[in-house]
């Protein structure tokens, strides 16, 4: 595992407070292949409401299918599909080969019917995995549907709530959305909230590479739970620039970066706002990563800043690299504000969230062409935001505004060290 971290500038103004910023750099070891894999713990929840019928649930059967088929007879299973009622189809199991042939020919039994009972579904497959959660297992549920929660549990804080107190017990949820009808607000929380991902389907014929894709991380864990510890002088107050949830901790912030798979790098943004602090002075920050298991080997990471006057402040050179990434995350953090805005008939808001972070990153810009390539996009878009957009329109800019945020690549997989 390797950790480093990037300050976008080392002088702060001694008189008053100051915002910097850093990119940390997260590398996951590559998986020891002469030992065994961690045991998986598996729950396929699908949605079988009326608007699956066809050709979507066929294709979500041969997912689920290619899913089970990769597990062996270290992990388990189970199967549970939705509409306005919940059906345990196959109880968590042992994935010998017998209860696979089983769970296969009851999964082809499932065909769709009835209305969305998302929530109920949803926690029946993580009961299932709660009851056989064992302390070297990777426990997950991947929810499928293409549909919106109306029938139960149906308000978003409430199943935000949810996903973070089952993902405190070790257990992720990963979340799928097909098609145009289903929330990707809702699906996007499950999953932040839940310590997984999510996915955007946006044709049924990309189902099995998706699930199987995701079937495959889990596979791939090398480090569960993995958190960014960071240690500040008091009053320092720090953030992390997108998705990941964070907390404080005996005067430390921790980042919940959740489980990483063989060699996946992930990028980072952090915000630091510093008080202010006698001139000459200097303030000192320190990265510790941490995983459950105590599997990561790496030393921590120091930064420094030094209190000086505006002048010097304000002479000091940039790290473009960085200033690169926080652009990036401000303005995927702007486009999927700009969705909500968009979804809800404010299309002067939408626009103006992108027109107003395009302008912020034109402020230090300078001539690099990417950061204004950057700020030209976002401005040009303030004209598809300014009107009702198709709903498949929004679904694409707020999945991939996610994947940018969660530093992902482009079909939400975790992106690997080359």
């Amino acid at each position: 595992m390797t950790l480093r971290a990037r300050p976008d500038r080392t002088l702060i103004r001694h008189h008053r407070r100051s915002r910097r910023f850093m990119l940390v750099e997260v590398t996951a070891p590559a998986a020891n292949r002469t030992h065994e894999r961690s045991p998986v713990n598996l729950s396929f929840v699908l949605d079988r409401s009326g608007s699956m019928g066809g050709h979507k649930i066929r294709l979500a059967h041969r997912a689920v299918e290619e899913g089970i088929r990769r597990l062996d007879s270290r992990d388990r299973l189970s199967v549970i599909a939705y509409d306005d009622r919940v059906e345990v189809v196959v109880g968590s199991t042992p994935a010998s080969a017998e209860a696979k042939r089983n769970a296969l020919a009851r999964l082809a039994a499932i065909d769709a019917r009835g209305s969305t009972n998302l929530a109920e579904g949803w926690l029946r497959g993580c009961e299932q995995v709660a009851a056989h959660s064992a302390p070297d297992q990777v426990d997950r549920c991947l929810l499928v549907t293409d549909g919106l929660a109306n029938v139960g549990i149906t308000d978003q804080a409430e199943l935000e709530r949810h996903a973070a107190e089952i993902a405190q017990r070790g257990i992720t949820t990963s979340t799928f959305g097909i098609g145009v009808d289903f929330d990707e607000q809702l699906l996007g929380a499950i999953a932040t909230n839940g310590r997984g991902n999510f996915r955007f389907i946006e044709q049924a014929v990309q189902i099995p590479d998706f699930i199987t894709s995701e079937v495959g991380e889990t596979l791939d864990v090398v480090a569960r739970d993995v958190t960014l510890e960071i240690e500040t002088e008091p009053g320092v107050i720090v953030e992390a620039v997108g998705p990941f949830k964070s907390h404080g901790v005996a005067g430390r912030t921790v980042v919940e970066l959740g489980d990483m798979v063989s060699e996946q790098h992930l990028d980072l943004v952090l915000r630091f706002v510093f008080p202010a602090g006698e001139r000459g002075r200097s303030t000192s920050v320190r990265l510790v990563l941490r995983d459950r298991d105590g599997v990561l080997s790496t030393a921590p990471v120091d930064a420094v800043w030094h209190y000086s006057d505006d002048a010097a402040c304000d002479a000091q050179p940039r790290d473009v690299s960085v200033d690169r990434a926080v652009a990036g995350r401000f303005a995927a953090r702007a486009r999927q504000a700009a969705v909500a805005l968009n979804k809800s008939g404010r299309f002067a808001q939408a626009s103006e969230e992108l027109a107003g972070v395009g302008r912020r990153i034109r402020q230090y810009a300078g001539t690099d062409a990417e950061l204004n390539a950057l700020a030209d996009e976002l401005e040009h878009q303030t004209l598809d935001y300014a009107a009702p957009m198709p709903a498949q329109a929004l679904k694409q800019a707020h999945f991939a505004s996610m994947n940018v945020s969660r530093g992902r690549d482009a079909m939400g997989s975790a992106r690997r060290a080359r």
